[in-house]
């Protein structure tokens, strides 16, 4: 979904256009922001144009899934503008912990509609718009919704990713302000989850997938509603051009009267990013730990530091996983495979690999196979991230053989 940096559009054009004719134009135009566009002649009445703006995938982990803005046109006035509820800054202070705790606030923001193309356009991202078949009422009901969102108190929302993003506030203040209701197809049967919706876009970038499907828990498997799954720019394009308008007299129309490619490029090929898939890398820890295993079986000896790395590694993944239970981010808060990755080894590691150093026994082996053994089980609530099985098998590769090791050669001696 399309996260833009803060003010990035201005940025790229500082070259054609200087900050004081910006700040002219956001001066000198009380209603919206003016477009450099010139006017263009039509019927009296009839001079506005409210269009659903949808933006193509883009290479950036923020921008895979697409990215949604609204476009204002006002020929008379002169006025032609997107406006995007995506902007937020990198370099807020503390952004990668706020982001974490899904503290992290977005700016609605306001752009002449050419530097949006332009920018996109850069990016090698198509941009489609969806005219809507709005009438004059509605059309300034939309417009003053929108002054009102931009007002200094009002532009600043809390981002959450599946309920409120820069998708679902532009499809809200849309379908708010339309007189009667807005019907979509389908609008009673059940969708895929949220983990196989956002699945769909991401699967040429695992390593992505990877990474939200491991901080994602149990209620990103729950299936969705159609207004649930709009949160995905182009579900609510699709849904758009199907949707109609049943007004309060029962007459009929449909919501989009026109749709154009506006921004027309070849899709983008996929970033190779890195050359091995997450379950590759998994199979060649485990085949690691397997091989280690083996050579401790066949000398009938412990070695600690293996066991000390796999803990405190186990231990650190499990502190973010801990720390996404008390996230604002949505479906984060039950997530099942804390009991692989947990902190709980970092407090033992240290009493652990002395008894190792020691060849004496410790209960911590048993107590972690009966974890691992649960995390397996439980695989029946919530979709694991790649290779999650893999790792979770060399963990208990290692629990196994400590408490056999322990059992047959320590206890023995003792």
């Amino acid at each position: 979904m399309r996260n833009m940096k803060y003010f990035c559009t201005v940025k790229r054009v500082i070259n054609t256009l200087t900050a004081a004719i910006l700040a002219l134009i956001s001066l000198t135009c009380s209603e919206i922001h003016a477009s450099t566009r010139p006017s263009m002649p039509t019927g009296a009445g009839d001079s506005i144009k409210i269009s659903l703006l949808t933006c193509a995938p883009g290479d950036e982990v923020y921008s895979l899934y697409g990215h949604t803005a609204i476009r204002y046109t006002d020929y008379n006035k002169g006025i032609d503008v997107a406006v995007n509820y995506g902007v937020f800054s990198f370099n807020k202070p503390f952004f990668i912990i706020r982001f974490i705790f899904g503290k992290t606030d977005y700016e609605m923001g306001i752009v002449p509609f050419d530097f949006f193309c332009m920018e996109y356009a850069e990016e090698g991202r198509s941009v489609y718009e969806q005219e809507l078949n709005l009438n004059p009422g509605e059309k300034a009901a939309i417009k003053e919704a929108i002054e009102t969102n931009y007002l200094p108190q009002n532009r600043t929302y809390r981002y959450n990713y599946f309920y409120d993003n820069c998708t679902t506030r532009a499809r809200d203040i849309l379908i708010g302000n339309i007189d009667g209701r807005t019907t979509f197809p389908g609008d009673r049967q059940t969708y895929p989850s949220y983990r196989e919706l956002i699945h769909s876009f991401n699967e040429d970038s695992p390593w992505a997938r990877f990474g939200k499907d491991m901080l994602l828990g149990v209620k990103a498997d729950m299936h969705t509603t159609l207004s649930q799954r709009q949160f995905l720019p182009f579900f609510l394009k699709d849904d758009f051009d199907k949707a109609t308008i049943i007004s309060e007299d029962g007459s009929k129309r449909p919501l989009v009267k026109h749709t154009s490619c506006i921004v027309d490029l070849p899709a983008n090929a996929p970033d190779a990013g890195f050359p091995l898939r997450p379950s590759t890398c998994a199979w060649i820890i485990f085949a690691a730990v397997a091989a280690f295993t083996l050579f401790e079986m066949a000398a009938k000896r412990k070695y600690w530091g293996l066991d000390t790395f796999l803990m405190v590694f186990d231990g650190c993944v499990g502190l973010v996983i801990f720390m996404m239970f008390f996230s604002e981010l949505p479906a984060t808060n039950t997530n099942l495979q804390i009991l692989l990755f947990n902190p709980l080894p970092l407090f033992f590691a240290c009493k652990v690999s002395r008894r190792a150093m020691k060849k004496q026994p410790s209960r911590f082996w048993p107590w972690a196979a009966g974890v691992l053994v649960l995390f397996f089980l439980c695989g029946f609530f919530q979709q694991y991230a790649e290779g999650m099985y893999i790792l979770a098998s060399s963990l208990l590769a290692r629990c196994v053989w400590n408490s056999v090791y322990q059992n047959k050669y320590l206890r023995k001696k003792q």
